[in-house]
């Protein structure tokens, strides 16, 4: 693996050094032997006047020139290239122009990782407790990135929420054995691609180059090194793409390869974020165009996925990432702005390439119907998408917020959640949803409950033992507060992270009792279900909430757990046998998987508390 590594930084170091001093830049860097994707199509950037009148040759045994596409901009090429299954190893030289001005760019081809995509890339299941943070709000690791000569964000300030903090992959990688200490099994980041951009550039949703770790986070060696101790623990990776836009000092917006790599309108226009508006029977046209095709915000242009080498340039640059990196999982930003067809050829071509690949996608919509219709669902509808799950707002928005922050009614309070719940009926598979209280950009969940540990706590039981892959958001297991007015303030630092930091919250010494008990009840129930096959695996029953009490159980061959929340202002009583026979017969007792204690099945229930039960 060590010499993989070496071999795979030294043709980086080659690459970029030959395509800086002859002007002549390849996407994507490199590629692989051995791979299903094996017609290659690499986008040739070089601002020399009519560089794309030049002769191209290629002449490497197994590597074919099919086509040479010559686009609208003459600093750009699109060659077709084919990489046979004999083709070995080695540095594939690509010729530019006559013998009088020959220049050549070198192109790897490198061995592909061992098991073919199929003993890594094993994607994120509900077996796992993923992690979401942010690189530059987490831990400073290495200060001698903390600026970068010559980016344009030279902003360095901890004291505002709008500027860089410092933070990096160095820090990350610290971090790792406090993680998987914590119960985490999977971490996500939001993305780590270079994001060239004037201002606020600590989020990195608006990449200049999706080739190139932002060098103010780290390198490529150092993404490829926490990828590697990520999975010496046993751990994975979930990778942040963006394939709905970049950022507008991309170099292909600068300089752009057609005229309509990108949507282009008259003037500004921004998307109406209506969803709805692409399964709407009723909807015009031009709503749904306005939709789909309408900018995010005005610095992030919106790329034209009908263009196919827009399509192929983005569908290569994931399977590049994920055979680079030894990418686990994949969650994909955005996801109902982007071509929806498109969107189906890229999750294809993953699939294939990595038949244990798991892919979510960001679905920030308002109902079941409208999340289920954006991944594999049971409607008979003209669209039928083939992601696998999202993230699922609806039990956050509908559900579990409601359910500790509103007085019990007929529709109401915890029945919110139960009503929620029963509409899985639209998903191919909801135990793959993944479910979270709060990320980047939305209100803190200790805040949105008024900084309530009771509420809080039933909330990280349910977080923890509910149908779904259970995601956390950095900062929650010490109480992290913040609005998202302005969003920065649900995006502060992780105290510790940073030397000089007056409290460091990754020791117990650091924090305060209270936070202290918040960890414990997390690490406590995120390592019970690493081994609990009802919680990872099993089916789920939910039976109708009575003034307050909501009861559902997870369960197989093997194991059997009880949930109990009581979101009411009383005690509540109950016997286990009483109304829940279906699910209790043949067991006599339960351990409270948080204290430890055994129990009798007469309880009696604290207001807005939960139980979580393993039944004996």
């Amino acid at each position: 693996m060590k010499y993989v590594f070496l071999q795979i930084n030294f043709l980086f170091s080659v690459l970029f050094l030959s395509a800086q001093s002859k002007e002549i830049n390849l996407y994507p860097s490199n590629w692989f032997t051995n791979m299903k994707w094996h017609k290659v199509q690499i986008l040739v950037h070089s601002k020399q006047e009519n560089f794309n009148q030049s002769n191209v040759r290629i002449s490497y045994p197994g590597v074919q020139l099919l086509k040479i596409n010559k686009l609208e901009n003459p600093h750009y090429y699109a060659l077709d290239v084919s990489v046979s299954l004999v083709a070995k190893a080695g540095t594939v030289d690509i010729t530019f122009g006559s013998s009088k001005t020959e220049q050549i760019a070198k192109w790897p081809l490198l061995n592909r990782r061992a098991g073919n995509g199929v003993s890594f890339a094993q994607g994120v299941t509900a077996k796992d407790l993923m992690y979401l943070l942010m690189p530059d709000r987490f831990s400073n690791g290495d200060k001698s990135n903390d600026r970068v000569e010559g980016m344009l964000d030279q902003s360095l300030n901890r004291d505002t929420v709008f500027e860089r903090h410092g933070g990096d992959l160095q820090g990350v990688i610290n971090h790792l054995d406090y993680l998987k200490d914590l119960g985490v099994t999977a971490l996500w980041m939001t993305p780590i691609w270079e994001n060239n951009m004037k201002d606020r550039t600590e989020h990195g949703y608006a990449a200049t180059n999706q080739y190139k770790v932002d060098p103010r986070l780290g390198t490529n060696k150092l993404y490829q090194q926490l990828s590697d101790e990520l999975h010496k623990r046993g751990m994975k990776l979930v990778q942040d793409v963006v394939y709905n836009h970049v950022g507008i000092e991309h170099f292909f917006f600068k300089d752009k390869p057609m005229a309509d790599w990108f949507h282009n309108w008259d003037q500004f226009t921004q998307t109406t974020y209506k969803d709805q508006t692409l399964f709407d029977p009723y909807a015009s046209l031009q709503d749904k165009k306005q939709m789909s095709d309408g900018w995010f915000v005005r610095q992030m242009p919106d790329l034209n996925h009908k263009n196919p080498f827009v399509e192929k340039f983005l569908i290569q640059n994931a399977i590049w990432t994920a055979e680079t990196f030894g990418v686990d999982g994949w969650r994909v930003d955005t996801y109902a702005y982007n071509d929806l067809e498109f969107m189906n050829h890229c999750n294809k071509a993953l699939y294939i390439e990595y038949p244990k690949m798991s892919i979510f996608g960001e679905t920030w919509v308002h109902g079941v119907v409208n999340q289920s219709y954006f991944c594999e669902n049971n409607m008979t509808i003209p669209f039928k998408s083939n992601l696998q799950n999202t993230t699922d707002f609806q039990t956050l928005f509908y559900g579990i917020q409601p359910a500790v922050n509103e007085k019990f009614g007929w529709t109401e309070g915890v029945n919110k959640l139960y009503t929620t719940a029963a509409q899985d009926i639209l998903y191919k598979n909801p135990m793959g949803e993944v479910i979270f209280l709060d990320n980047h950009d939305i209100a803190r969940f200790y805040s949105v409950v008024g900084e309530d540990t009771a509420k809080y706590k039933v909330a990280l039981s349910w977080l923890l033992t509910f149908r779904g892959i259970p995601q956390m958001y950095y900062g929650m297991e010490h109480l992290m507060t913040g609005f998202t007015n302005p969003d920065g303030n649900v995006r502060r630092d992780f105290m510790g992270g940073w030397e000089g930091d007056v409290k460091n919250k990754f020791s117990s010494e650091g924090r305060t009792a209270k936070e202290n008990a918040i960890f414990n009840h997390i690490k406590t129930l995120a390592n019970f279900r690493k081994n609990s096959s009802a919680i990872t695996e099993g089916k789920m029953m939910q039976y109708l909430p009575v003034e307050g009490l909501y009861v559902y159980f997870r369960y197989d061959a093997k194991q059997t757990v009880a949930c109990i929340m009581n979101t009411s202002e009383q005690i509540r009583k109950l016997n286990l046998k009483d109304n829940y026979i279906e699910r209790t017969k043949g067991f006599s007792s339960a351990r409270d998987v948080l204290t430890n204690q055994n129990l009798s099945f007469n309880l009696e229930l604290r207001p807005m508390s939960m139980l979580v039960l393993e039944l004996k």
